[in-house]
């Protein structure tokens, strides 16, 4: 009897395997929602920025991009882009101002990599080159310059994502839809000219080794959802830096070489993590530059020049000329041409990327244009220049979302299909390029993208918008 009694003060006083392992799934059960709600992970830039801050561009959901067809019958603009950092992921906007440099926000930033007679590695130390605004020489005396890249060289850009965050003056709490969107008024909060507090976060796939990548690995499931993947972001102020910033920050500014053309420019590399390179497959070292508002390059060759519109034409990282316009009738008669494959099903538009995007015209019409007018419902209404054709290199065999490059297409079938201009044998020619005209143009008597007494130069684009030809001729390209 006292053993019996022992035996049961014993089983009852103690917890068993299958009592602990219960409490174990009733803490993870209790503790599951909350970590869903509330992830024990540092919050990212993306998410402490998004507290005072809203991203500018559409978000479309289930849908590559908002460039399908949906029949539409009058010719007017489909869609507008714009690409803040050059060759990395462009901005779909429903809206947009027109400067004389182009669509506002559009090609601010650059990379660039430092060419020489001997490599210049990632890992080279800044004291090794004495870089000026015309290059520098190493210790083995070899000449050294920045020259601008792209998805030519590193398709892999294309894979950067860029996000562009204005000040939210809103104090309602924002409701989820499938499309939202920055209106006219919204951009018009900004201050004008110098956009403080407008900032861009570049993110790229990034996961770092052993432990430090699982945990990175873990935290971006806990943040973003099962489809996550780990990034690394970069923060960049839109705002061209002051005096004070630039020599706080260290930046200073270098000649890059942008095609034949040398343009000084503020060298912000300081900014830009050691992973990027890496990711990129770049060599080189490599750099980030920012145009500056008063030094745009001026634009010749096609354009107008300013006797007739009134101010020089001036761009800033774009190729060549401020804007570029593609028909999505001449695209889809020219995807019939491709020798279509695993790798290229079918051509998507984004490849050319363009600021305006056109649909209800006739295939190629656009070649005849030389001026065009944009007009919306309201009085609203843009004038340009249609100045020449854009001659094509190899980008667009890049996929805009895996960053592969197809070994052939559809620049094959541009060379063949589209040798359409006599100043540029040899090549294929897709889409337009446009200079912007302004009514105030000529009273103004600036340069482009200079003010005076308060005013700008300045027009806006909506989706929507109709187009009128209000001149057409011949055009020839000249190269640069």
């Amino acid at each position: 009897m006292p053993a019996a009694a022992a035996g049961g003060g014993s089983a009852g006083g103690g917890i068993d395997g299958a009592g602990i392992f219960l409490v174990f799934i009733t803490i993870c059960v209790f503790l599951l929602p909350i970590f869903l709600i509330f992830p024990p992970v540092a919050p990212s830039q993306s998410d402490a920025i998004s507290q005072t801050h809203k991203k500018v561009g559409l978000r479309r959901t289930g849908e590559k991009s908002g460039l399908k067809d949906n029949g539409r019958k009058k010719a007017g603009i489909k869609g507008l882009w714009i690409y803040p950092v050059k060759s990395c992921k462009g901005i779909e906007v429903s809206e947009s101002r027109v400067l004389p440099s182009g669509l506002e926000f559009d090609r601010l930033f650059t990379f660039a990599q430092l060419r020489g007679a001997f490599p210049v590695s990632v890992s080279s130390s800044s004291s090794s080159l004495d870089n000026t605004s015309g290059g520098g020489e190493g210790e083995k005396g070899g000449k050294h310059s920045w020259e601008f890249v792209t998805q030519r060289q590193f398709p892999l850009l294309a894979t950067v994502s860029v996000d562009l965050y204005i000040p939210d003056t809103t104090t309602k709490p924002t409701t989820t839809t499938t499309t939202t969107k920055v209106t006219l008024n919204d951009v018009d909060n900004i201050k004008r000219g110098g956009h403080d507090d407008v900032w861009i976060i570049l993110r790229f796939p990034w996961r770092g080794d052993g432990l430090r990548g699982v945990w990175e690995w873990v935290s971006a499931k806990l943040r973003g959802g099962r489809h996550a993947v780990p990034e690394k972001e970069v923060l960049l102020p839109v705002a061209f830096p002051t005096e004070g910033g630039r020599e706080e920050k260290g930046y200073q500014y270098e000649s890059v070489k942008i095609w034949r053309e040398q343009v000084l420019a503020l060298n912000m590399s300081a900014e830009i993590p050691r992973e990027l390179s890496l990711y990129l497959g770049v060599s080189n070292r490599l750099g980030l530059f920012r145009i500056d508002p008063a030094r745009l390059r001026e634009v010749y060759r096609c354009a107008p020049d300013q006797k007739e519109v009134g101010y020089q034409p001036v761009t800033g990282f774009q190729d060549a000329y401020p804007l570029h316009m593609l028909n999505l009738s001449s695209v889809r008669d020219f995807e019939t041409k491709i020798q279509g494959d695993d790798q290229m099903k079918e051509l998507d538009p984004r490849r050319f990327r363009a600021n305006i995007i056109i649909d209800g015209v006739e295939a190629y019409d656009e070649e005849s244009w030389k001026r065009v007018q944009f007009k919306g419902d309201t009085d609203t209404q843009s004038v340009f220049d249609v100045s020449c054709r854009t001659v094509r290199c190899k980008m667009p065999n890049v996929d805009q979302d895996s960053g592969s490059r197809h070994p052939v297409e559809p620049d094959r079938a541009l060379r063949k299909f589209r040798d359409v201009d006599e100043g540029a044998k040899g090549k294929g020619c897709l889409g337009m390029q446009l200079t912007p005209l302004f009514d105030n143009a000529g009273s103004l008597g600036k340069k482009g993208g200079e003010e005076e007494e308060g005013e700008e130069l300045e027009a806006w684009v909506e989706v929507g918008m109709e187009v009128e030809v209000l001149k057409r001729g011949e055009h020839r390209y000249i190269v640069q």
